[in-house]
């Protein structure tokens, strides 16, 4: 009630101008804005005082809201806070790092098991160092914390490599002489290191009491009750992908990284879109000119070293070493902007757009493989045009990427 009242009291003195303002990096900026996006930064300043907080601590995109809450918050009688920010960094889905989002980020104490499988389903092409969040975590804590980094690796892939300098590391990752595999597995590694003592120290029963009063384990629906959330599981199906065939008009070197092509892809729209792929080091640029290929279009789009990218091109991939990379096939005589789908999902209405919280895609990838017969298929049943399946030159019992 309190709370509520003191809404009131703040709408009273805040101007509009001071409010938009103030949410103007984490609240969406349209012509007509909602009144919600006025009232959220006074609702996060009382926050403050209700949560009886000492300081508060966010990323940069914070700040307006920050300088927002020591103008207002004295106004009503309120003392200031300490405010503590650092940068927006990639989280290790691609996008930003989110404390909402689970798989995006490391905690403190999460168990070892934890780090291995938030690393291993991170994002990380090989050549790209655009929101790359298993880079961001040797840039802005490895390297703050021990000045050096090393990559672990067999002696036949060249054995273990000592880094200094961070530039130097993210210059060998976008030429690709550091593979994903490598740089995930160094971090695990180094990451292990500094969480061990942080474990151990909250392994006793006032801490653990702790951290479980500060992130209780989410309720569940009682026999009988509703849960608050949606308990039907979300159906996750190779139709929910918006894969079309595509045709590339013309490919060129991005112009700041040297591992990456920029294309124009017809994929029978008004306009062709602009794709970026890490194909530089597997597929001469004379082959992807004018050749089919198979385009996945309802990814969000995203920058890739400055250029938006607005697909993937699809790709089967060798398991061993060296690696070897082929655009998948679609069968000849397929047009620009044909449908690709799965034996048996022939139906259904793909995502407008798939949100990367959901990881429709990357559950989905987790099947996708090439047969012995070299078609691409999820979980055994084959990718499909009309006029027949989608395939691969010769990466039998390869991955799809």
């Amino acid at each position: 009630r309190e709370y509520t009242l003191d809404v009131y009291r703040l709408s009273s003195v805040v101007t509009q101008h001071d409010a938009k303002k103030a949410g103007a990096e984490v609240v969406k900026q349209v012509e007509h804005p909602l009144l919600s996006g006025l009232l959220y930064p006074g609702l996060q300043a009382l926050d403050e005082e209700y949560l009886k907080v000492d300081a508060q601590f966010g990323g940069v995109d914070q700040r307006k809201i920050f300088t927002f809450a020591e103008k207002y918050l004295p106004s009503l009688g309120y003392a200031k806070r300490v405010h503590l920010m650092n940068p927006m960094v990639p989280g290790l889905t691609g996008s930003k790092m989110s404390s909402s989002e689970e798989d995006s980020k490391i905690d403190l104490l999460d168990r070892k098991e934890d780090v291995k499988k938030k690393l291993k389903k991170a994002f990380c092409e090989p050549g790209n160092v655009e929101n790359n969040g298993v880079l961001s975590f040797i840039k802005h804590v490895l390297f703050p914390l021990k000045s050096e980094f090393v990559i672990l690796r067999e002696e036949k892939w060249g054995g273990n490599t000592t880094y200094t300098a961070y530039e130097a590391l993210e210059k060998d990752f976008a030429e690709q002489v550091v593979h994903p595999g490598d740089l995930k597995n160094s971090v695990e590694v180094a990451l292990n290191k500094l969480l061990d003592p942080i474990r151990e120290k909250f392994n006793c029963p006032e801490l653990k009491k702790l951290s479980s009063a500060a992130y209780p384990t989410p309720s569940k629906a009682k026999p009988g009750e509703k849960s608050t959330k949606n308990s039907e599981p979300e159906d996750v199906v190779p139709s929910r992908l918006d894969i079309r065939v595509g045709k590339v008009i013309s490919v060129e070197k991005h112009p700041d990284a040297d591992s990456l092509y920029v294309e124009k892809i017809d994929v029978g729209e008004a306009e062709p879109r602009t794709v970026v792929s890490g194909l530089v080091h597997f597929v001469p640029k004379e082959q992807l000119q004018d050749r089919l290929v198979v385009l996945l279009c309802n990814l969000k789009p995203q920058k890739m070293r400055g250029v938006e990218s607005q697909g993937m091109v699809l790709c089967a991939s060798s398991v061993g070493e060296p690696r070897q990379v082929e655009p998948l096939d679609p069968p000849a005589g397929c047009c620009a902007g044909e449908r690709v789908y799965v034996e048996g999902y022939e139906g259904g209405e793909p995502d407008e757009e798939l949100k990367p919280k959901k990881k429709v895609f990357e559950k989905l990838q987790a099947d996708f493989c090439i047969s012995e017969d070299c078609v691409a298929q999820w979980k055994q049943r084959n990718f499909l045009t009309k006029l027949g399946t989608v395939s691969c030159k010769s990466l039998k019992g390869g991955s799809i990427s």
